[in-house]
């Protein structure tokens, strides 16, 4: 086999690739993309930036779809969408969204993703890592009753933080009304958009689709304002965790369900057990055994005893015992110290739990604790 067999496929760019390079970004193979690490910043100040005043992320490489319903009626394409999903998907308002994820028969998680109404059609984002498989669930399980169109054309950025409302509005976008979970299509600088209050680092902030032929002078009118600085994929992780959020592939994925990850909150009753259209996805006899019954392990918050970082992957332990691990992990630059989250049996999941991370041969102490680590600051 010759070198060309063995070679990787060239990495995907976002519109904002050449942006990235102009503003120094470092790059990094992430999902297939061409990515920003991080920018001169550096990590940590780009976390407390996005903390204090407004950070700009590129998140272009996230799946848009459009479901849109044969019939015309947007009820349609929420039913159909709930053969796929624990979540109660029709009592979606327009211009509202919800989070959910995509099921497997075993319960397991194959993507997590948010869900909007956009009054005619649902609008979907997924995961980077995932969109391909995504789109082919949709496309085998729903074609009968939608239309699925995947939105190749769009950017999509995040702004995140404190004062990305204000930013927005300075440039004309119509947000007052607009609270946590609001969706639709919005007119920002006289392009049209769609626009979600919510995003991905606990603070309030919105999720901007734009038309990718515009995505550039988008971003550098938003960058041209003294409270916005461009943000990578390092502090975006810091931030998320941070804020309790779950990485898929790695807090959830196919071997997690949604009620292990702590996710329970996100199944309404309409679907549960007793509910009008309980079960009808896959997995529901496991996830509903789960919520009536309990789980045999969850995800919880973990806080290290000194400086060190735990890493995912690490071994837990009680005592000499092997009894979960690591899932993320890393530095909380809003804490001043490290965090973690992974997965532990019930029996040891209880706040104030100390238990042990395996770091380069050496047990470290760690304790249980509530999520998220920093409050969110959700605009409600």
């Amino acid at each position: 086999m010759d070198a060309h067999d063995t070679a990787s496929p060239p990495l995907s760019r976002t519109p904002l690739h050449a942006l990235h390079l102009a503003r120094g970004g470092k790059m990094v193979p992430f999902a297939g993309y061409d990515m920003p690490v991080q920018y001169p910043m550096g990590v940590l100040k780009e976390h407390l930036h996005t903390r204090t005043n407004a950070g700009l992320f590129d998140v272009s490489h996230m799946g848009q779809i459009a479901l849109r319903p044969k019939s015309g009626k947007v009820e349609d394409a929420a039913l159909a969408l709930e053969r796929l999903v624990p979540q109660d998907i029709v009592a979606v308002p327009q211009g509202r969204q919800r989070y959910a994820q995509f099921t497997n028969a075993a319960g397991g998680i194959l993507d997590d993703l948010m869900v909007a109404n956009f009054g005619d059609h649902l609008f979907l984002v997924v995961n980077a890592a995932c969109k391909t498989e995504d789109e082919a669930l949709l496309r085998k399980e729903l074609s009968s009753d939608c239309i699925i169109e995947v939105l190749a054309d769009r950017a999509l950025l995040a702004l995140q933080g404190p004062k990305a409302a204000e930013v927005l509005t300075r440039l004309g976008a119509d947000l007052a009304q607009m609270r946590f979970m609001d969706a639709g299509p919005r007119k920002v600088m006289g392009l049209d958009c769609f626009v979600s209050r919510s995003g991905y680092t606990g603070e309030d902030g919105f999720e901007i689709s734009v038309p990718a032929a515009d995505a550039e002078a988008f971003a550098s009118a938003l960058l041209a304002d003294a409270a916005v600085a461009p943000i990578g994929l390092g502090a975006r992780d810091s931030l998320r965790l941070e804020a309790g959020l779950c990485l898929y592939g790695h807090d959830i994925d196919t071997t997690t369900t949604p009620i292990e990850g702590d996710l329970v909150w996100s199944i309404q009753k309409s679907r549960r057990n007793g509910g009008a259209r309980a079960g009808g996805f896959p997995g529901a006899t496991a996830i509903l055994s789960q919520i009536d019954g309990g789980t045999a392990r969850k995800r919880v918050g973990l806080r290290p005893e000194g400086r060190a970082p735990v890493r995912d992957g690490a071994a837990l332990y009680a005592d000499t015992e092997a009894i979960g691990s690591v899932t993320s992990g890393g530095f909380g630059p809003s804490l001043n110290g490290p965090i973690a989250m992974g997965y532990l049996p019930i029996s040891h999941g209880a706040v104030g739990t100390r238990v042990f991370a395996e770091v380069r041969g050496q047990r470290l102490p760690m304790t249980v604790t509530a999520l998220p680590f920093v409050p969110h600051s959700y605009q409600r």
